[in-house]
């Protein structure tokens, strides 16, 4: 029960975020996805950086063991097609579909019915395509952390460097396209 409470505490957190900081706006979808306005990229890097921040110090507390999931590029190809087909058709990606219709958007009534419609045709399909299409390219559980040989903190070192770096560079850009 404790980490069903823990799961929706942070739900909540995550929910409201993305409501204070403006990324369910249709305005902000429309402007990520002509690459004008970087909000909500800025917002996802920001919340990328802080958990591998939280994972890498349980992790080495002892509080976590990960499980790498096998990095295969058929479904992470076809995912990322439906992924970026649909949030360009509806304006929402599944977070802030959630977080629109926590608003009262019910237009985000049909994103939430597409991402369940897709759930249900993906388990009723991937017994048949789970040796052809969704198994090309199956590199196995591969991850920086673990297989390059540097040690955890040099890697949270550099993605941190590199990522404060990206989220100036995105802000300079969003200054000079005002």
């Amino acid at each position: 029960m404790n980490d069903l409470l823990m799961g929706l505490v942070a739900g909540l957190a995550f929910g409201f975020l993305l409501q204070r900081t403006e990324v369910l706006r249709y305005d902000r979808q429309l402007g990520a996805l002509r690459l004008i306005d970087f909000t909500i990229v800025k917002f996802m890097l920001s919340a990328v950086l802080a958990g591998m921040i939280g994972i890498v110090i349980a992790r080495q507390m002892g509080l976590v063991k990960m499980d790498i999931k096998a990095t295969v590029l058929g479904t992470n190809v076809i995912g990322g097609v439906l992924f970026g087909l649909g949030w360009g058709v509806l304006g929402y990606c599944p977070g802030t579909a959630a977080g629109a219709l926590g608003e009262g958007r019910l237009d985000a009534l049909w994103g939430m019915a597409g991402m369940t419609v897709g759930a249900m045709i993906y388990a009723e399909i991937y017994p048949f395509m789970s040796r052809g299409l969704f198994a090309a390219g199956n590199f196995g559980k591969v991850s920086l952390f673990g297989d390059v040989g540097l040690g955890d903190f040099l890697w949270l070192g550099l993605s941190l460097v590199l990522g404060l770096g990206l989220l100036r560079r995105l802000e300079l850009l969003e200054r000079v396209k005002r």
